[in-house]
């Protein structure tokens, strides 16, 4: 084989992405890290980091519950129930917040930095 058509054949092959490197996986993936049941806080964006679960069975619909200085930039919602973010640790609505449905929500990439959550019926 001639060193042009070996060229070539390197060229292809490299450009078509068969011999690059495997890359290790950006993110872990939410719906094997996150329960039924739970809701999961990351620290970074695209669940980067270690997630913090919340059952959150004891939490009384309406109740704020600060994350006690922990700040998430990515979730999941997995619970039955549909719970609402807050920019701000006393649930203020002066700051940024957003609802997010039950049943399997999930967030890469939080429009805000959390410090609260509260659960609704």
């Amino acid at each position: 084989m001639s060193k042009f058509i070996q060229r070539a054949l390197f060229t292809g092959l490299l450009a078509a992405g068969v011999l690059l490197p495997a890359l290790p996986a950006s993110a872990a993936d939410p719906a094997a890290t996150c329960n039924r049941g739970e809701f999961c806080l990351w620290p970074k964006e695209n669940y980067g980091g270690t997630p913090t679960r919340h059952t959150l069975e004891t939490a009384n619909p309406g109740d704020c519950l600060p994350l006690d200085g922990l700040v998430a930039r990515s979730m999941a919602n997995r619970l039955t129930k549909d719970v609402t973010v807050y920019q701000g640790e006393a649930c203020s609505t002066e700051a940024e917040f957003t609802t997010y449905p039950k049943g399997g929500t999930f967030i890469p990439d939080a429009p805000f930095v959390v410090r609260a959550i509260q659960v609704w019926e």
